[in-house]
């Protein structure tokens, strides 16, 4: 499957707003979303199919050299392809040349993400209590930081 990295813009949102029902309890509605496009401290990246199809999306918020993965996700049906991977490396890159840390929340059940994490030089650097009320389940508080050196070898290498 052939895909790139785009920054997301407005013609995106009908498809990210899809997205976000199908992988948030809470979704954000699509006005929402568009308020997003327009806040200089956020990065927004759609991974786009060759058709125009959104697969996945990402967005990081920088605040001067501290950076938060707000969110990531990928449509069910392009799951288990290397989407969220590919996004979250391009961040990492990003962070590398301009941020100290990136950091994240991720339900503790959330096995397939945490994976991902971990692969990429996530750390668990603490826990959330009840984070997630609704499901009574607590959120991990994972982090890389970013040592020049270091971290290319692991985005690179992996």
């Amino acid at each position: 499957m052939k895909y790139r990295l785009v920054p997301m813009d407005r013609s995106h949102l009908p498809q990210v707003a899809a997205i976000e029902r199908a992988c948030f309890a809470h979704p954000w509605p699509e006005t929402m979303l568009e308020q997003e496009l327009y806040n200089d401290m956020l990065s927004l990246v759609a991974a786009e199919g060759e058709d125009g199809t959104v697969l996945g999306y990402g967005e990081v918020r920088a605040v001067l050299d501290e950076g938060t993965l707000e969110k990531i996700a990928v449509a069910p049906a392009f799951r288990r392809q290397g989407v969220a991977e590919a996004i979250l490396r391009a961040y990492l890159r990003f962070g590398a040349s301009h941020l100290a840390f990136l950091t994240l929340e991720v339900r503790e059940s959330n096995a397939p993400a945490i994976a991902l994490y971990e692969k990429l030089g996530f750390q668990v650097v603490g826990r959330r209590k009840n984070y997630y009320r609704e499901l009574h389940e607590d959120a991990l508080l994972m982090t890389v930081e970013f040592h020049r050196d270091e971290l290319r070898t692991c985005i690179h290498n992996r």
